[in-house]
């Protein structure tokens, strides 16, 4: 009897099985989707209705716990998620009623062994299993609202094996927006390939403190710089389907001393340089490239926490500058404003004010319920209202909508995902922006490039030489074969010189971070290791010395008290100074150093940055003259961090030297000057500029001024060049910047080749925030500048608007 129970319950069980997977089955019809399963084409699964609609329709027939599930994000396994695969205890689980996002679903995030996974790779089979995941949420949830799976993506997607790119300085150092726009499109095919539909790209945050630990994750200090690359980088992804979630909104950049870590509050910054420095770039990328993502940041400003502002998410990014996307907030950023702002009693205070703000999907390393289940609680007290959940959900679905989740949600040909991520092409495109990369900071006599057929004996040294993990830093594509700066200088020279490898001394000393502001003698280990250094290098004919930092002493949370080489590096290049053999040194690292005696007494320099996993061959080809660099600074270098705040735009003398500053720029009380400006980068060749014109059709406020150029290479290489047009408002009601970049053009020129560089100046170039606090064109002259850097200007001409 018990046996004839169990045979009729196992039959009952397959014919329900058999019953869920032909309903399952019937719900993909022919050009549509029948995601809520009732048989019948909802104006939601109608692909030929307006969004809007479909919008407003979908959202009339979810339930509270379907709408609240839409306000969260699920990380991915290793991150929160424990299963790879759906089980079956995902019916039991809050997203059982859906989901707004997953992350980094399955991507073997480098660094966390918890997160590597079968199913990364090959990326075919990651695309099957992103599939299958969305199946789970289509089929097994009441509604069937597939999902929005997110990824890091801001040098090159934070996946296995994928097209690695430089770090986003690297990125911000070519001044290159063809290749920045291409840069975007390579991450933009490689995520939609793989089953991504939203990466977090770009950073547009303006690094203001050179100290502060993400340096190395922006392009640079100066706003139009940024919102210019930012643009190209949001089209590039989003022409691919993919949605751009713009980081950190806002001033998240300038924390009070440039500290990081537990810190990350309480910038100082007036409320004219918000605007004009720290949400420029946020307003131009918005309205000019339609991201679909903006993720809300952690801080506060003038005590008012910015995830949990009004003001900042609804006032300013929504009814001001158009956005028309969803906003996800940085991990933490609900949580601090009760843990850290301490602006709200308790945690459900933390979530009624930023949904009652703007925030539409929370984000965290914890399960989402933690979020879901007190909103809620709020929503059954009355606390929060229906009207603006509905216009939180409202826009995520819409940017579901908008990605075709609704028409496609399923990576269509899996198979062709092993053709499409980290092709050949690209992996030359990732080579070509770390070669664009490279600034060339001194190169005194002509020393590079290095002529091999002068070269017997080439003595490498430095900690950096070897060190590989600065190609895989946080954020972007792991496991890609990598090539040290050694080892490319040995690929590169082969048989036709020695090369000998002496390290010299390690990154940092035994007390560092200490040892910076208490300096300790050397131990005889490491004095014996410079000895060492300095008995190859009296043997050698040149010394290539690759120093800096690595991805452990620069990046999030890693903000640093001093800007010199850490640990003995400077005794290191002292020591090998003293030889009297050319030394050329290159600087691997994520923000800028304070290199003084460096640049006073070393032959050249090359700063290379935090290039990618080809660095070594792309460090060997510059140095040896096969690639002439042409990269430019985005970011001023400071002589001392005395000087701190010292960056560009600034305001009229207040950078100013002392009177009794000599030829050097030392003062007696203080040190003047930068040591490198913005905009600053050297060449192997020479160009000159000739012919500037200003054509002004009229002279009323909104017109628009066409400027040109001539530029030249007067050398005797093939080089690139970055014309820069600065701009300088000579007289205006309040005070603005003594000048700003208002346009650049990275140009290719052979030896005696000269070209044409056209620029176009709009209104909006030209406007400033008046004393309303409104933008305005004034009336008045303005000087046009041409240089080699915002220091190095070469012509000027000037035009003027009238009342």
């Amino acid at each position: 009897m018990m046996m004839k129970k169990t045979l009729m319950f196992a039959a009952t069980c397959l014919s329900l099985q058999s019953i869920a997977l032909a309903q399952h089955q019937n719900i993909y019809k022919k050009n549509w989707i029948d995601f809520n399963k009732n048989g019948k084409k909802d104006v939601f699964e109608d692909p030929t209705q307006d969004i809007e609609k479909r919008v407003a329709d979908l959202l009339s027939q979810m339930n509270v716990e379907e709408k609240t599930c839409q306000m969260a994000t699920l990380y991915g396994y290793g991150r929160v998620l424990k299963d790879e695969m759906p089980i079956a205890e995902w019916k039991t689980k809050v997203w059982k009623d859906g989901i707004a996002n997953i992350d980094e679903a399955l991507n073997s995030l480098a660094y966390n062994k918890k997160a590597e996974t079968k199913y990364s790779f090959p990326f075919s089979r990651h695309a099957d299993a992103i599939n299958t995941l969305q199946k789970w949420f289509i089929e097994e949830t009441r509604m069937g609202i597939p999902v929005d799976f997110t990824n890091e993506a801001i040098h090159g997607l934070c996946h296995d094996r994928a097209t690695p790119l430089p770090a986003p300085i690297n990125i911000g150092s070519t001044w290159n927006k063809a290749m920045v726009r291409e840069a975007g499109s390579i991450v933009g095919r490689e995520a939609k390939a793989l089953g991504y539909t939203n990466v977090y790209a770009p950073i547009l945050d303006p690094a203001r403190d050179q100290r502060w630990g993400r340096v190395v994750e922006c392009y640079g200090e100066n706003p139009f710089h940024i919102a210019e690359l930012g643009k190209q980088m949001v089209l590039g992804i989003q022409e691919n389907g993919v949605a751009a979630t713009l980081k950190h909104f806002a001033v998240y950049s300038i924390p009070k001393g440039g500290r990081d870590g537990n810190a990350r509050t309480d910038p100082h910054v007036a409320p004219r340089e918000l605007h004009q420095i720290h949400l420029y770039p946020f307003r131009r990328v918005v309205q000019e490239a339609a991201p679909m993502g903006v993720m809300s940041s952690y801080n506060d400003y003038d005590g008012v926490p910015i995830t949990g502002s009004h003001y900042f998410l609804t006032e300013l990014l929504r009814e001001k500058y158009g956005f028309k996307g969803y906003i996800v907030s940085d991990s933490e950023a609900v949580e601090y404003i009760y843990s850290k702002h301490h602006v709200v009693d308790d945690y459900k205070g933390a979530v009624k004010q930023v949904v009652e703000a703007g925030l539409d999907v929370r984000t965290n390393f914890t399960m989402p319920e933690e979020y879901i289940m007190p909103l809620r609680a709020l929503i059954k007290e009355g606390r929060v209202s229906m009207k603006t959940i509905d216009e939180r959900v409202a826009n995520v679905l819409r940017v579901k909508f908008r990605l075709g989740l609704f028409d496609q949600p399923y990576v269509q040909n899996t198979k062709a995902s092993d053709q499409l991520v980290h092709t050949v092409k690209d992996e030359a495109f990732s080579a070509q922006l770390s070669r664009e990369s490279l600034i060339l900071l001194k190169n005194e006599g002509n020393l590079l490039p290095l002529a091999l057929k002068n070269l017997k004996r080439i003595m490498v040294t430095g900690p950096l030489a070897v060190e590989k993990n600065y190609t895989t830093s946080r954020y972007g594509p792991s496991n890609n074969a990598i090539t040290s700066v050694l080892d490319g200088l040995k690929k590169y020279v082969g048989s036709a010189a020695i090369v000998n490898y002496m390290k010299g001394c390690d990154i940092i000393d035994p007390t560092w971070p200490e040892s910076e502001i208490i300096p300790t003698p050397l131990s005889a280990a490491e004095q014996a290791d410079i000895d060492a250094a300095v008995a190859e290098a009296k043997l050698s004919d040149v010394i290539i010395a690759v120093v800096g930092e690595d991805e452990k002493r620069v990046g999030e949370s890693l903000t640093r008290t001093g800007l010199n080489l850490p640990g003995r590096q400077l005794q290191l290049l002292m020591a090998l100074h003293a030889t009297g053999k050319p030394v050329v040194m290159v600087m691997i690292n994520g923000q800028p150093l304070t290199i003084n005696w460096e640049n006073k007494n070393l032959s050249a320099i090359l700063e290379a940055w935090f290039p990618g996993p080809q660095s070594g061959n792309i460090i060997a080809e510059t140095l040896f003259g096969d690639y002439n660099p042409g990269g430019k600074l985005p970011i001023t270098f400071p002589k001392s961090i005395g000087q701190l705040e010292y960056n560009f735009p600034f305001k009229p003398a207040s950078q100013a030297g002392q009177p009794s500053s000599g030829n050097n720029g030392y003062g007696k009380t203080s040190v003047n000057g930068a040591l490198y400006p913005f905009g600053y980068g050297l060449s192997y060749t020479t160009f000159e500029y000739t012919n500037l014109k200003v054509n002004q059709r009229t002279k009323q406020a909104g017109s628009v001024i066409q400027v040109s150029v001539d530029v030249q290479n007067t050398g005797k290489r093939k080089g690139d060049d970055v014309v820069q047009l600065y701009l300088k408002d000579m007289v205006s009601s309040v005070t603005t910047y003594d000048s700003d970049l208002r346009g650049f053009e990275r140009v290719t020129l052979l030896p005696g080749e000269r070209k044409t560089v056209k620029f176009v100046l709009n209104p909006d170039d030209l406007a400033i925030l008046d004393k309303d606090m409104n933008w305005n064109v004034e009336p008045g002259k303005f000087r046009v500048m041409i240089g080699h850097s915002s220091e190095d200007i070469k012509l000027k001409e000037e035009f003027e608007i009238i009342p």
